[in-house]
């Protein structure tokens, strides 16, 4: 079993950043599929950001050029550094992981069913 520990998130001004953090127990980052998604009330969850085992990332294209992924190994944690955020990027978001396919392969970033580990979630809010 994956536990996810999430921390960071808040209260910034449009243009500001912030960093989140999200820590497996059980496992090392490095055995798994990782993910970020958020969600706005009325709105389903969507997948922001993912990190395969190997590194390989993909951002959604509301957030490419903006947010990034980091990983500390010896920490076993990986972050969602968040750039110029605009007042529609507050949401709740969760860090989300899953095993890798047999193929080292890795649930799309959009199929939120595909990663059944879930962290706690942590509000950010932009404002204008």
């Amino acid at each position: 079993q994956v536990q996810l520990v999430e921390s960071g998130g808040g209260s910034v001004q449009a243009g500001g950043s912030l960093r989140l953090s999200c820590t497996a127990a059980g496992y090392t980052w490095r055995s798994l599929c990782l993910a970020w998604f958020r969600q706005s009330p009325g709105k389903e969850r969507e997948g922001v950001a993912s990190i395969t085992a190997r590194g390989f990332e993909t951002f959604d294209d509301s957030v490419k050029g903006r947010f990034d992924i980091e990983t500390d190994d010896a920490k076993n944690t990986w972050y969602l550094e968040m750039n110029n955020l605009k007042p529609e990027d507050s949401a709740t978001y969760f860090c989300a992981a899953a095993r890798p396919f047999p193929d080292h392969t890795c649930p799309a970033r959009e199929f939120r069913d595909g990663y059944p580990f879930w962290g706690q979630g942590t509000q950010v809010t932009v404002s204008s």
